[in-house]
């Protein structure tokens, strides 16, 4: 018997997934699998938190398939091995997915759509994760945006909240799935331990405020949101219908998720180098002891420190420390966007490539519509602003005492001067 497969990957859900519901209305059976791709999986730790919180989200889509007496078809394997097998033991007709704009992604959507092709099999991939993507937005010219003001502009001159309102509900469909019963194997048998991780559902009226609040993050005011994008078990079309009537600003937000994507999708280069070249000649200092001080939450600087416990901790750090601990890293203390960067990927729940390295360019001032080099945050300021009475360094440092706080591992003068002459010498400074 003929089938058609559904490759489950950031789109953790049976609800409004464009992909999976053109495979269900294919006319075919449709046989779930979700690949724990080893090639990813063999540089996370044990305990890693995201593990976790996929391999929840599966059990709960096998657990609805149950309803339809199928089951999820879960493989531990390289992905062009797990397609191999798959084509051995089914009649595959033809293969449907939700496209992934990462670099490495699209690579490896290649190598299988070409082995695919070369047994006669379609490969499908459809747009889910965001509103625009690839080509959708491009300046009149036919160029990509490289300015965040002038590509908002244009996603909302493009957006019909009628038109983005059509949600892919398969909820009609779901007896399409194959009939099956395959085993559903433990974390253990994947390799994992498991990890704590605290993910809260959205709440629609969370982000009434959120222009008034996000900034102060002794309210704990942020949305949340993250993981759910990151791996789709919340759509996106939902959210962006919810914070186009209620919230502008936390709008602006998703399209500068949005922005990065495209960013990272034409300029696959900005991945692992600065998105502006002229900043290739940027003298990094680099000291590792320094760096592991930062990692530690060790840097005599409250607010910043606070920031990385609450990382370390919880896998989550509110959006304003992002920003400042970022512009710590790299400005006080000279040290490389791409060390931070990673730091952040490995412990991140929420981590998104294309977010991730983004911020990081714009707080280090090589990315595309970034800082300027010359602003050096003062984190200081930035906690008589945003944590004037300790509320949140006293909650996430324990037995906290301005008093006797351990000293700073650089003076915030010292640093600024430093880090803008250091900019200054790159070579082509008259472009920056």
């Amino acid at each position: 018997m003929k089938v058609v497969i559904f490759w489950f990957r950031r789109d953790l859900s049976l609800k409004d997934n464009h992909g999976l519901l053109k495979a269900l209305t294919s006319g075919y059976p449709v046989i779930p699998v979700f690949i724990f791709n080893k090639e990813i999986i063999a540089e996370l730790h044990s305990n890693d938190s995201r593990i976790s919180f996929i391999y929840d989200n599966l059990f709960k889509i096998n657990q609805e398939l149950k309803k339809y007496n199928s089951s999820l078809l879960i493989l531990h394997d390289y992905v062009e091995n797990a397609f191999v097998k798959i084509v051995e033991e089914f009649d595959v007709k033809s293969v449907y997915s939700n496209e992934d704009y990462e670099p490495s992604a699209i690579a490896g959507d290649k190598k299988v759509s070409a082995l695919l092709s070369g047994k006669g099999i379609n490969f499908y991939s459809f747009k889910n994760q965001v509103i625009f993507a690839k080509n959708d937005i491009l300046k009149k010219d036919g160029n990509p945006y490289t300015v965040f003001t002038p590509y908002k502009k244009a996603w909302l001159a493009r957006f019909k909240p009628e038109e983005n309102a059509v949600h892919y509900q398969s909820e009609g469909y779901l007896s399409m799935f194959n009939k099956s019963d395959y085993v559903f194997p433990s974390l253990n048998e994947l390799g994992f331990t498991g990890g704590i991780y605290t993910v809260r559902p959205f709440l629609p009226e969370s982000i009434a405020d959120y222009d008034q609040h996000r900034d102060f993050p002794y309210l704990d005011a942020g949305s949340y949101l993250g993981p759910h994008l990151r791996f789709g078990t919340i759509s996106i079309r939902n959210v962006v219908q919810i914070a186009y009537k209620q919230n502008e600003t936390f709008l602006s937000e998703l399209i500068w998720r949005e922005f990065f994507m495209q960013i990272l999708f034409h300029f696959p280069y900005s991945e692992k180098n600065n998105f502006k070249k002229q900043f290739d000649f940027v003298k990094w200092r680099n000291n590792e002891e320094e760096f592991k001080l930062w990692c530690d939450g060790k840097t005599g600087y409250p607010i910043v420190d606070a920031g990385m416990n609450q990382l370390n901790k919880t896998g989550y750090m509110h959006n304003r420390l992002r920003m400042i601990t970022a512009g710590f890293l790299v400005k006080h203390l000279l040290i490389d966007w791409r060390w931070g960067e990673a730091y952040f990927a490995e412990k991140l729940l929420d981590y998104e490539l294309s977010s991730n390295v983004g911020n990081w360019q714009w707080a280090a001032g090589t990315g595309c519509d970034a800082v300027p080099y010359f602003r050096v945050f003062n984190p200081h300021r930035q906690q008589e602003k945003f944590d004037k009475d300790y509320k949140y360094i006293c909650t996430h440092i324990p037995d906290f005492d301005i008093n006797n706080y351990i000293s700073p591992v650089v003076n915030h003068e010292f640093a600024r001067k430093r880090a803008v002459d250091t900019y200054k010498k790159t070579k082509n400074t008259e472009s920056i």
